[in-house]
């Protein structure tokens, strides 16, 4: 019998413990991935069982009330969402360049001899903890802008809504600052990995093709890569949204939602981490679980709104000839 007519009888008929090793594979994986579902419902049926008594109470009306009034029991969250969204269109604003422009250095520019320390660096910051960067904000950052940055945005583009007004260093573009730089390795890091597995054909092709190296990284890498790099933007977007002991330190902790980006806001993360262990009552801690349950719901639609731009850019699959 050959080789070819004993594989196929094989897995005609594969051996009874065969069988069961490959069905209690496909279950055990199977059972690990529902964990993740599971998981999520459990996290979102305890917030939503903490938050009823604000639902009962606001109903709707807790997403477009501006009032934040624990003395006398009104509650919105719409301050905190607009602080939520802001700070993390700033943060993506800032590090998205950044991150992308350091990615495609250290794979396609950067000398050997650079590219380790650069990349250890990186992750070195990746792994600085949230309230490090929070105390070297307040201390550190927060009177740089105060004293340089933010006064020159005002003369130069003073003539803009959002770069008016007073400044007080701490406010929702410091706190964006501040996620901008605990974002920025996160998606330098992906980036980087997506970039390193563009096939090398694609550069050799483009090269050959005569294109200069700027029109090689655009043409072959960049958009070879768009898609995973979009998903390393979406992976810094969570990581913005969710925020919470940096942003505390520097936004300034103010339930208002104003023009300027130089005044004080507040996060949906922040609100909780501020005020949860001097909650009284009953209507309060259930206000700051549906806080929990909005930031919760604000990060799942984020992440469908991102997946169906993600089809958009992937464009419609060319199916093979035959």
């Amino acid at each position: 019998m050959t080789t070819k007519r004993m594989l196929s009888v094989t897995k005609q008929y594969p051996s009874a413990s065969g069988q069961w090793g490959d069905r209690a594979f496909k279950w055990l994986t199977l059972a690990m991935a529902l964990v993740i579902f599971v998981l999520i419902g459990l996290i979102g049926f305890e917030l939503f069982h903490g938050s009823k008594l604000a639902l009962q109470k606001f109903g709707w009306h807790f997403l477009v009330s501006s009032e934040w009034d624990p003395v006398n029991d009104h509650y919105g969250a719409l301050p905190f969402i607009f602080g939520t969204l802001v700070s993390s269109i700033i943060a993506l604003a800032i590090a998205v360049p950044i991150s992308v422009a350091t990615a495609v250095f250290l794979t396609e520019l950067a000398p050997l001899w650079l590219r380790q320390p650069l990349t250890m660096f990186i992750e070195l910051l990746a792994a600085v903890p949230s309230v490090i960067l929070g105390l070297w904000g307040i201390f550190v950052m927060v009177p740089w802008l105060r004293g340089h940055l933010f006064p020159w945005l005002q003369k130069v583009f003073g003539f803009l809504p959002i770069f008016g007004g007073p400044i007080y260093g701490v406010s929702i573009l410091a706190g964006g600052i501040i996620v901008a730089i605990m974002i920025v390795p996160i998606i330098t890091s992906v980036s980087r990995e997506i970039l390193r597995s563009v096939p090398g054909l694609q550069r050799e092709a483009a090269y050959a093709l005569g294109a200069t190296r700027w029109e090689v990284t655009r043409i072959a890498v960049l958009s070879y890569a768009r898609k995973g790099i979009f998903g390393a933007v979406i992976l810094g977007l969570g990581r913005a949204l969710g925020e919470t002991m940096a942003v505390t330190m520097v936004i300034g902790n103010s339930p208002q939602i104003v023009k300027s980006l130089f005044a004080p806001g507040y996060t949906l993360a922040s609100v909780i981490a501020n005020e949860f262990n001097e909650a009284t009552g009953d209507l309060y801690p259930s206000a700051l679980f549906e806080i929990a349950l909005v930031l919760l719901a604000v990060t799942v639609l984020v992440n469908i709104f991102a997946q169906m731009l993600l089809k958009t850019f992937a464009g419609p699959s060319v199916k093979p000839q035959n």
